[in-house]
Order: C-alpha cells, then structure tokens, then sequence
C-alpha cells in the first residue's frame, strides 16, 4: 500500500476514535443536552456528541473494509483472515469487554456501580450472555458493539465482496437504504457499519483512486462540517426522541461524512502533527477499548464528590481520560509487551511503524496497489 495513504489511515484511526469519547460521556436526565436548558454549551454537546463525532463508526468500517481487500479479490484468503482477525479483534474484544463484566460484577457485589450499569450480580443467563458477548445486544462495554459487528462483517466478507464486486451500485444502494430507512437491524448492533465496511469493500475491489478528491479536499471538509452543523441545530430543536425522517438525516449525514473524513485526513497529513499522529500505531485501539468504563468511573466519582456544574465534568473526563489511556500504554508497551500486543491485537507500537510519509523499508515505493498491478 502506498505509505501517505497507510499513514493516512492510521492518522483518522485515532483522530476519529478520540473524537467518539465524546459520544459516550455520561449524563442523567438532569444534564441531559436536551434538559430544556438553552444554552450554546447545550448545542455544543450536541454537535460534538450526537452529530459531528458520529461519523467515526461508519468511516472505521470502510477503513477496514478497504484494508481487507486491498490487494484484490485473488489474495484474500479467508480462512487465513478469520484466524488472524480471531487474535487481532474477537480476542480483545473478549479480553476488554468480560474483564469490565467482572470488575461490575466485584463491584455490584460491594453495592458499588448500580444505577450507572446493569445488574450484573442479578442478571439472566441469557442477560449475561448478551453483556458478554454482545449475541443479540449491547456489551457492557457498549463501545466494543463496532468490534462485534465488524466481526460479522468478516465472517460474510466473501459475498460482501463477490456483490460488490458483480453489482456495486445495486448492492451499495441496497444498503445505503438499510442503513438509513427505520427498517430492523437484523443481526447487526449498528446498520450504518454494514455500508461503511461494503463501501470500502468496493472502494478496493474496483481500485478506485481514494486520493482523487485530494484537491477539492477543502471544499468537502467544510460541506460535511456544515452539514453537521444543521444536523445539530435540528436535533438540538427536536431531541431527544427525533422523528423518523431526522433519525435519516442523521444516518445520511453520519455516512457522508466518511468523505469528510478522508478529505480532512489530505489536509492534516501534511502537517508535523498529523504526521506524529500517524505514527502512533495501537494507542488508537487501546483508547477505543477502554475510554468508556474510565469515563464510568469518572461519572461515579463526580457524582459523589463533584460540584454542581455538569460543563466542567464534560470537558474534564474526555482529556483525563485521554491522558490515563496514552499513559498506561506507553507503560504496557514499554513494560508488559505481551499483554499489551495482546490487547492491541498485535497492532505495531510507534517505534516499529515507519514514519508518515516515507515508506517502511518492506514497501515498494511505486505508488498505489492499482498502479503496480
């Protein structure tokens, strides 16, 4: 793979997945964005959180989309890739979410943690199934519902690939409508990762050049921000229970900002700080795997020693956490290095990952896979 679009990739990893901590910062009804309090901090908890940021789900999906078939149809090899995605994302995936179960469990049993998480101590076998493994709802550690459903992805990767490789237009508008229409999830958590791992699916299969919209990079950055902007404004205005059409038009914008996305990455890749993000390897996974429970305990402890003033705690626990997550994986990277491949899934640290912008020494400098081909 050509080394900007690899450092690209890995550069909207952790720009996308820091932005969705602001997803999944606590509230109660009272500091709720939607309480009935009109202030621009209200808006702005809104355009972060439910708007702006929720483009990260179906724009990792076509990340990974692309990424699995890169190299075309001919080389991908599924059985091969469903033991190495068995270590890279079902085993951290298992390790993140029951190790969260348990420590609920231990806590719940102390009378610690109810009201801000499930029961756990008197949950159903069939509850506790779910909380586990993420069978036929949420996990416990509710953002790790992207890794389940991506694990469904690959395991149909190969008629994904075969549709969109015979009829992409049809089967990425039939999914574009699944995705966006108020139709049944079906087995997937989350519709829009479907289409974001499909679309980039085809995006590799039929060697589209992903960087010839560089040069209009600007304009479509500053559309796909305008339109989260309006989106924020009209759920601002509706929330929190969005009629059906404004549940679509969320769904619309969360996709089209796949684009975005890829057009900001054009524009921060030339820059020093984009170029260190780049390199920055598995910190992106660590901190998606484990920035929901510690802003649980945030909440936790601020509910009980905090002041009044819900502003503080929502700008205080996405940095905290940030700093905790990079601190303790430098520490596991430097210190524990199996447990921390483990549970980065064997993603490579930044002292093994070639600079952004110059090619690791294994890659042949020619440019894209369809050039070389």
């Amino acid at each position: 793979m050509d080394a900007t679009v690899s450092a690209r990739i890995n550069m909207m990893r952790i720009v996308l997945i820091s932005g969705i901590i602001f997803v999944h910062v606590p509230h109660d009804p009272a500091t709720s964005a939607y309480a009935g309090a009109v202030s621009g901090f209200d808006w702005m908890r809104v355009f972060l959180g439910d708007s702006l940021f929720r483009i990260g789900v179906p724009c990792l999906s076509a990340i990974s989309g692309y990424l699995l078939f890169h190299r075309g149809f001919e080389a991908f090899d599924y059985r091969r890739t469903l033991r190495t995605k068995a270590s890279t994302i079902l085993l951290p995936f298992l390790l993140w979410n029951i190790t969260f179960l348990a420590l609920v469990y231990l806590a719940q049993l102390r009378g610690i943690g109810f009201g801000y998480l499930p029961d756990v101590p008197n949950a159903t076998p069939r509850e506790m199934m779910n909380l586990a493994l993420a069978v036929e709802s949420w996990p416990i550690n509710i953002p790790l519902y992207f890794l389940r459903d991506l694990l469904l992805c690959l395991i149909l990767s190969p008629l994904i690939a075969l549709a969109v490789l015979r009829y992409p237009r049809t089967v990425l508008v039939l999914m574009l409508a699944y995705a966006v229409l108020p139709v049944p999830n079906g087995i997937f958590l989350k519709k829009s990762i479907l289409f974001g791992f499909s679309f980039g699916v085809a995006m590799a299969l039929h060697r589209v050049d992903i960087r010839r919209m560089d040069r209009f990079a600007l304009p479509v950055v500053l559309a796909a921000l305008a339109m989260a902007v309006l989106l924020s404004f009209a759920l601002y205005a509706y929330g929190p229970e969005f009629p059906a059409w404004l549940d679509m038009l969320r769904a619309v914008t969360a996709i089209a900002g796949i684009f975005g996305a890829w057009a900001l990455s054009a524009l921060l890749v030339r820059t020093a700080t984009g170029q260190s993000l780049a390199r920055l390897g598995g910190l992106s996974f660590w901190i998606f795997c484990g920035h929901y429970p510690l802003l649980i305990l945030f909440w936790m402890v601020w509910n009980r020693f905090g002041s009044a003033d819900y502003s503080l705690f929502y700008i205080a626990s996405p940095l905290l956490a940030l700093v905790i997550l990079v601190s303790t994986h430098a520490l596991a990277q430097r210190f524990v290095p199996p447990l921390h491949a483990i549970l980065t899934g064997r993603r490579m640290g930044d002292r093994k990952r070639a600079p952004a912008g110059r090619p690791h020494p294994q890659m042949k400098p020619e440019g894209s896979v369809a050039q070389r081909r």
